[in-house]
């Protein structure tokens, strides 16, 4: 039976994953123990198979030519199995630990930890594995190509809208289509939901990214990234966030409506929920405005009671399932 959230709530059925899962994450060390098994051994490692390709991504002070080898090495790394290739994975890593800028002291100690993540990547049931690896190659694949577009200082300039959102699918879109398959991974009862789902599913990851991107601007810019296009209006942004957020609740309901189980659904509302929190924070307050603890947990509380009640996870001013679905534009294939 799936447990409440809790905000404390990370066992320790693999305590040396859920503390790089820790360390590296706040909504998603949050939200990733509420999954059932086996999807939340999986969508663990997957994370921190995405933080890796992040944190190359991030790393605007190191050298452009080397964090685009830094992904397509890592892409490499994905697609051998770690028992042929322990020797290069370990030298590399310790390499990446050593050379790397890392943001947070968590993220260094993620890349040391590489051998034993794609070794625990690797022993996971091949279907998931094949997923895990395609979509994580597809982002580290266009990551790199927004790398390549940096500017000898590491600064990353996205033009128009259109480059916002081929960045975010880029990012977070992938790994919204990659949940939705996980989701969908031997639970036919779902299937029925399968289509609307994936159709949702790259508008679930750019919501949650785009909320990121308006909160973080000030301090992203000062690190080298601007994702907000100047010729954007901000406005236009948080108008895109919003109809990105409505198809992420839309994806909810269907997973509810499906009779996923409570897990799955608790894992989807909770950051949609955040997301909303947030960008109404951001919109009234600017930049770097984030949520307390005591709203975060104010937030879960509520995402609970819904569920326990059998009560609408989101408000009925929301659009219902069904509605329309925004296009979008990745150009990252």
């Amino acid at each position: 039976m799936d447990s409440p959230i809790g905000i404390e709530d990370v066992d320790e059925v693999r305590p040396d994953l859920e503390q790089l899962l820790i360390s590296t994450s706040r909504t998603f060390a949050l939200a990733i123990p509420l999954l059932p098994e086996p999807t939340r051994h999986e969508v663990t490692l997957a994370y921190l198979l995405f933080r890796v390709a992040d944190t190359f991504e991030d790393a605007a002070s190191w050298p452009r030519a080397l964090r685009v080898e830094a992904l397509a090495t890592f892409e490499r790394l994905l697609l051998v199995p770690a028992t042929l290739a322990s020797g290069e994975v370990d030298a590399t890593a310790r390499r990446w630990a050593a050379e790397v800028p890392c943001e947070t002291a968590g993220y260094r100690e993620l890349l040391a930890e590489l051998p034993q993540v794609l070794a625990d990547f690797n022993a996971l049931a091949p279907a998931a594995v094949g997923l895990i690896r395609d979509h994580t190659r597809r982002t580290a694949r266009g990551m790199a190509e927004f790398v390549a577009r940096t500017d000898e200082r590491g600064e990353l300039r996205l033009r128009n809208l259109g480059e916002l959102r081929d960045y975010c699918y880029v990012v977070a879109g992938i790994v919204g289509e990659l949940l939705t398959e996980l989701f969908l991974l031997g639970r036919p009862a779902l299937a029925a939901g399968a289509p609307a789902l994936r159709e949702r599913s790259r508008l679930f990851g750019e919501g949650l990214q785009l909320v990121n991107i308006l909160k973080d601007s000030a301090s992203d810019a000062a690190q080298g990234r601007r994702y907000l296009p100047e010729s954007a209006d901000r406005g236009a942004v948080l108008v895109l966030a919003r109809q990105s957020l409505d198809r992420a609740v839309e994806y909810v309901l269907i997973l509810q409506r499906h009779g996923a189980e409570r897990g799955l659904v608790a894992f989807t509302a909770l950051p949609v929920h955040l997301a909303h929190a947030t960008l109404d924070k951001v919109e009234s307050s600017g930049p770097g405005a984030k949520l307390t603890r005591p709203e975060v947990y104010a937030v879960v509380q509520r995402v609970n009671r819904a569920l326990d009640q059998g009560a609408p996870l989101f408000a009925a001013s929301r659009p219902a399932a069904g509605a329309p679905v925004a296009a979008a534009n990745p150009a990252v294939t």
